[in-house]
């Protein structure tokens, strides 16, 4: 139920040269480079010791009969005797594409997920979903997803997205995966490629976003038709998605990729209509400051007040258990610079801030750690019968090892002059005796120190007035 990660480096465009596998780094510098044409695409294999051509078909090939191809390719003619070093070409559209997987690293609330026409089943940490796979989230469910090369996909509340491509090709290590989002969002954090041909597509029916490392979201909009793609760490490219466009399938292996039509930079955002070209990008606004970000949250509900942003229209909040917001449980959006996001046991938590702005793109973010320590201190007031004594009491709702009372009493509703100020009050009670006529003011602190910490909690401030 938790996970923690960070944003990865930042994103290398997609360049059409070939890039020899770092296992065979040693390829001479005289082996011919390929052709541009898709079907002439090669990667080199130095052999080794032993290495035959039926061997190699069978280990890197889709089809392991077409080590003819490889011989005819390289003009081997005695395929079972290969002198080490031997530098052969291979046709990339030849090789085997491996499934890869996705993690499920954090789930909270309704999340399932399901495989083509089989039963919805709830997602559970640990599992492994497969290419195919279509997850959901409800309205208060939280799934993160890791890809193996250490890639996030976070979702949100509302959203379904399908797993339409998870697939690595043999030999090369070149990795392809796209992520159909089909309504609601998901935040991206893409580990950096090492490959030319890595792929990394989060298409929606609007838009395909494509990074080859970064950190980003896109959320997709079904009554508007429209697609946000916001990026807080390196570049994403954004292309308008063909129209009737059926779920994406990996392309050829070797297919080169091509330059996107927009470049969104970092700190950017932009908002592309179904059917319209890719929207222009728009600088996204700066992250909210949170008010007293010390505050320990020992109230009922857990409250945050935040330091209001020019030009924001509303403001999202979400609160996790990491700093990376991996393993998330409330997700909150509001049009005030104030919002309360519920009650929350007791433990460390961290809450993400960020602005919205009047095109609907959701700006930067800050995240705070915060404490969330439940302490309800109840107190009452009351004239002792048949005397001029007036009887102060309370009790604290939380169990703790030490806890000792502050009970201040004064004529203001500052309390900045005391008429009594008694502190390390062991019970909870106390009385004033013959006190003049006047309004007064009175509040009472529990002190605890817990785990080698001191926290304190003061009771709202209350008066009455003496009238005899």
């Amino acid at each position: 139920m938790s996970g923690v990660g960070s944003a990865r480096p930042l994103l290398a465009c997609a360049l059409t040269f070939s890039l020899l596998p770092a296992a065979y780094a040693h390829t001479p510098a005289h082996v011919p480079a390929h052709t541009s044409a898709k079907s002439a695409e090669t990667t080199i294999y130095v052999t080794r010791a032993g290495d035959s051509l039926y061997d190699i078909a069978q280990r890197y090939l889709s089809d392991p009969a077409d080590w003819a191809q490889l011989a005819r390719l390289n003009h081997v003619s005695a395929p079972r005797r290969l002198k080490p070093g031997t530098a052969l070409r291979v046709p990339v559209v030849l090789l085997r594409q491996d499934g890869l997987s996705a993690r499920v690293i954090a789930t909270s609330g309704a999340a399932s997920h399901t495989f083509g026409g089989g039963a919805q089943l709830p997602l559970i940490v640990g599992a492994n979903l497969v290419e195919g796979e279509h997850v959901q989230t409800g309205e208060n469910g939280f799934a993160t997803l890791e890809l193996a090369d250490g890639s996030h996909l976070v979702i949100p509340p509302r959203s379904a997205l399908n797993l339409a491509t998870l697939r690595q090709t043999a030999l090369t290590g070149a990795t392809d995966r796209v992520v159909n989002l089909q309504h609601g969002e998901v935040n991206t954090e893409v580990t950096h490629a090492t490959k030319k041909d890595d792929r990394f597509q989060i298409r929606s029916p609007s838009v395909v976003a494509g990074v080859r490392g970064t950190s980003f979201r896109v959320n997709y909009d079904g009554d508007k038709g429209s697609t946000a793609v916001e990026v807080l760490e390196g570049a994403v490219g954004v292309d308008a998605a063909p129209q009737g466009q059926a779920a994406s399938v990996a392309p050829a292996p070797g297919t080169p990729l091509a330059a996107s039509t927009q470049l969104v930079a970092a700190r950017h955002g932009s908002v592309t209509l179904a059917g319209g070209a890719p929207g222009a990008p728009v600088a996204l606004l700066e992250a909210p400051d949170l008010r007293n970000p010390g505050k320990i949250q020992d109230d009922a509900v857990v409250a945050f007040d935040l330091q209001p942003v020019a030009l924001a229209k509303g403001y999202r909040v979400q609160i996790g258990r990491d700093a990376g917001l991996l393993d998330m449980i409330r997700d909150l959006r509001t049009d005030a610079a104030h919002v309360d996001v519920g009650s929350l046991d007791d433990g460390t938590y961290f809450v993400r801030l960020s602005a919205i702005d009047a095109n609907g793109l959701e700006g930067m973010p800050s995240t705070y750690a915060f404490q969330r320590r439940r302490v309800s201190l109840n107190a009452t007031a009351g004239r002792v019968d048949g005397s001029r004594d007036y009887a102060f009491r309370w009790f604290v709702e939380r169990s703790a090892g030490d806890t000792q009372f502050r009970f201040v009493l004064a004529a203001s509703p500052d309390l900045r002059t005391p008429l009594v100020d008694r502190t390390d009050i062991k019970d909870g009670q106390a009385v004033v005796r013959d006190l003049p006529k006047g309004v007064y003011y009175w509040t009472v602190i529990a002190e605890q120190f817990d785990g080698g910490r001191y926290y304190q909690k003061a009771s709202p401030v209350q008066s009455f007035r003496i009238d005899w």
